[in-house]
């Protein structure tokens, strides 16, 4: 969330700077702050926020909030990849061109709304409101080399990243395809009847 509010921040200062030099800074950062940090990082919650449920008992859509904050993820993951981040550079280009007016008001918008829906599912976090989407029984929780691996495959995945200039979660996604194939193969075997001895 401080890196959408930074985000959001600087591109209030090019959209409010008279001064060219300053525009141009501003987006520069702002850029640089999306491509270096904010795609990275995002990458990285949203896997981990996917593992966790995944790997234990909440889930994907036991319960309410946890599909809310699913579903404002995806969304977010695809704004900020599709929508943002080429905006961002087109910003950045129509500031150096000397556009007076480098970011437009949608940008910014929706910068301020990526803020907001992060807070919101700070929110649902803690509050969990809603109930249940449906009853049964929960799934166990995953053994530890699961959560080992929720935390070194973003890591490895941002290391990646920087390397290569641009953000790879390949390992991410992999552990998580790894996790869900093997979530739904216990699910079969709990619930296959039992043989008559």
């Amino acid at each position: 969330m401080g890196q959408a509010l930074a985000l959001f921040a600087l591109l209030m200062v090019s959209r409010t700077a008279a001064d060219g030099a300053t525009r141009v800074a501003a987006t520069s950062m702002a850029h640089e702050i999306d491509t270096l940090l904010l795609a990275p990082l995002a990458n990285a919650s949203a896997f981990t926020g996917f593992m966790l449920a995944a790997s234990t008992a909440w889930g994907f859509y036991r319960h309410w909030w946890v599909l809310a904050k699913f579903v404002i993820t995806l969304v977010q993951l695809y704004a900020g990849i599709f929508l943002l981040s080429g905006a961002l550079q087109d910003s950045v280009v129509a500031a150096r061109a000397g556009d007076p007016d480098p970011v437009p008001l949608a940008q910014v918008t929706g910068t301020a709304l990526m803020a907001s829906a992060i807070a919101f599912q700070a929110w649902l976090s803690v509050a969990k409101p809603w109930g249940k989407v449906r009853a049964g029984a929960k799934p166990p929780t995953a053994p530890t080399w699961v959560f080992v691996i929720a935390v070194a495959a973003p890591l490895a995945d941002i290391t990646m990243g920087l390397i290569l200039g641009f953000p790879l979660p390949a390992l991410s996604l992999i552990a998580l395809i790894v996790r869900l194939t093997g979530r739904r193969r216990e699910s079969r075997r709990r619930t296959a009847p039992v043989p008559a001895t």
